[in-house]
């Protein structure tokens, strides 16, 4: 065996032996692709000659379902472009496993152990023999409720705003597809400013956000149990639910006191205008992306809240980005554990263990050093202010795509520092964790314990 041929095994057996590592390269991939297509000519409306900058970071950002731009997506890009823009989204939303998977399952009518625990990975399925039966529920569900909000919003488009109706089919699509993979990308440029108190847009666009930040277990296991009534919901199920009902209704209220009666923001606005504009400042960072005010006009109080809300982020195993809901909620409930003395972590009627506990922590801590990191990279390459770089940084971390309209004019290390948050954040911590590690040792005895002093 030749030299490069032991090289090609190692490779092939390092990879094979741990699949989670082949879902970064598969996005590396699939950006890649989507860079070299972006700059083709065809891609841009002026046809110049090839950028790589816009090309490879408008790519990061839609396959990361992330929504951070450098140029204007409607002015700048092609139909050709922005087909390519929406297809991008689509197949980061869904997972380029997942896709992968959903692929053989076409061609091959089956599954091989190795594809269905790569799909496992990328879908967050714990039972293997549930893959299938998961990948199609999922394609299902995407691409259904993908064409319930398109036609709501194409209806809209042409009856209300004297769209062709092809262009208000197309206008529909793409803004339901990139809100139900809480991607962010508008065919406006001033984002959905313009529709900020139309509700046949803004509660649309909302609900499809919600859907897809909830995850795709969640729903699973919500249509699966409504022919099951007894059936108790599962911890994941309760605290995504939960989490996200108690995050929208706070910060609804938190930010609408903070901008209802600011001019710059909803204070213009007509009552109605103010609520659906207050709601889209509540569910837009569960990383979605779009926005209906100028992030760069709101309060200091608001851009630290929004902070908070881009870093929890949604579902797991949907197209919310960030730590999740249920790192966060976990986090909560081990310090109550703590504080009550008690040493085994429950939610309702069943325990956590702590394997768990310390996945959360993990997720939560790597988090917090890569937009620790992230953002010092940018005050060094950036002559903006901390809350601005911070608020940069956490949106692309979180894959949101919000910005205070800094992003156009960074140059291009700082590009590349917020393309590194996108893809991390897009991955996960604990993914790129795994893809690093080339092995897993389980300790086959217990050293002798020893408590140092905590705080």
């Amino acid at each position: 065996m030749s030299a490069q041929e032991r090289v090609r095994t190692a490779v092939k057996t390092a990879v094979l032996s741990n699949p989670v590592r082949l879902v970064p390269i598969a996005f590396v991939a699939a950006i890649l692709a989507g860079a070299g297509l972006l700059m083709l000519p065809i891609a841009r409306i002026d046809h110049a000659a090839p950028t790589v900058m816009p090309a490879l970071f408008t790519a990061v950002s839609a396959v990361c379902v992330t929504g951070l731009i450098t140029v204007d997506t409607p002015t700048f890009w092609t139909p050709f472009g922005q087909a390519v823009i929406l297809g991008l989204i689509q197949i980061g939303g869904f997972g380029i496993m997942t896709l992968g998977t959903l692929l053989a399952l076409v061609v091959r009518k089956q599954l091989g152990l190795w594809t269905q625990l790569v799909a496992a990975s990328e879908t967050q399925t714990l039972a293997l023999g549930e893959v299938k039966r998961v990948l199609l529920s999922v394609a299902r569900i995407m691409f259904t409720i993908e064409a319930v909000i398109a036609v709501v919003l194409a209806a809209r488009f042409w009856a209300g705003y004297d769209y062709h109706p092809l262009e208000a089919l197309w206008q529909g699509l793409f803004h339901a597809v990139s809100a139900f993979n809480n991607a962010g990308f508008a065919l406006y440029s001033d984002n959905l400013m313009g529709f900020v108190a139309d509700p046949w847009i803004i509660v649309p666009v909302c609900t499809a956000i919600t859907l897809g930040g909830l995850g795709f277990p969640v729903i699973i296991e919500l249509l699966r149990g409504g022919s099951r009534p007894k059936r108790v919901m599962s911890i994941h199920v309760r605290l995504t639910l939960y989490g996200t009902a108690v995050l929208l209704v706070g910060g609804f209220a938190v930010l609408a006191a903070f901008e209802w009666n600011r001019p710059e923001t909803l204070g213009e606005l007509s009552t109605g205008g103010k609520i659906l504009g207050a709601l889209g400042l509540a569910v837009f960072p569960r990383t979605a992306g779009f926005n209906s005010i100028n992030y760069g006009e709101v309060s200091s109080e608001t851009l630290l809240i929004t902070d908070v809300l881009m870093f929890i982020g949604g579902g797991s195993g949907g197209t919310a980005g960030g730590i999740k809901i249920t790192t966060f909620l976990l986090l909560g409930y081990a310090i109550w554990t703590e504080v009550q003395g008690r040493d085994q972590v429950t939610v309702g009627p069943r325990s956590v263990g702590s394997h768990t506990v310390r996945q959360a922590v993990s997720v939560a801590l790597l988090g917090v050093a890569a937009v620790m990191v992230g953002t010092i990279l940018m005050l060094l390459f950036t002559d903006y202010t901390l809350e601005q770089v911070l608020f940069e940084s956490v949106s692309a971390f979180a894959t949101v795509g919000l910005s205070t309209g800094i992003t156009y004019d960074i140059p291009t290390s700082a590009q590349a520092v917020l393309m590194a948050l996108m893809y991390l954040g897009r991955i996960g911590t604990v993914t790129t964790a795994s893809a690093l590690a080339l092995h897993t040792h389980r300790r086959l005895y217990r050293l002798p314990e020893e408590r140092p002093i905590i705080g």
